[in-house]
């Protein structure tokens, strides 16, 4: 985990990694409670037996689930000292090139893609990719948007 100790060495960073999470294993309970949370019961999600037919040979995890697990990793990824509020600004160029099986293990990688200012802080651009233990595709990639006020 890389700690910047103000966001001046933050956005000094751009460009670099900011490091890697540890790893988390995503069980069918973590999914279930994914799938009541969003009303998303999609059999390929939270029927296990038929899941077993089905193209992945398993229940797999929700896309978003995959996604909503980035505030988490990026904790384990970096932080920035002398920030009194972070904001979650949006998401850009989130893709899902590969599926998450059932009690899989993850976990994120952070870039710093750009920092600009605004109005009291940065606004950071963060590319996370998360991948399994496995190897092969990546789970999910994104770009997250946060906005840190000092």
């Amino acid at each position: 985990m890389t700690v910047f100790a103000s966001l001046a060495d933050f956005t000094a960073a751009v460009g670099t990694e900011l490091g890697t999470s540890d790893w988390h294993t995503v069980d069918q309970q973590r999914i279930d409670l994914f799938a009541e949370a969003t009303g998303d019961h999609q059999w390929i999600h939270v029927d296990p037996e038929r899941a077993k037919d089905g193209p992945f040979g398993t229940t797999i995890a929700h896309g978003y689930l995959t996604l909503s697990m980035i505030p988490a990793l990026s904790k384990e990824c970096f932080g920035v000292e002398g920030v009194r509020m972070a904001v979650n600004y949006g998401s850009a160029k989130v893709r899902f090139p590969s599926p998450v099986p059932v009690d899989s293990a993850v976990r994120a990688t952070a870039e710093l893609v750009s920092a600009d200012e605004v109005s009291g802080g940065i606004q950071a651009v963060v590319r996370f990719t998360i991948s399994g233990r496995d190897g092969g595709k990546p789970h999910c990639v994104a770009e997250t948007i946060t906005r840190f006020y000092a």
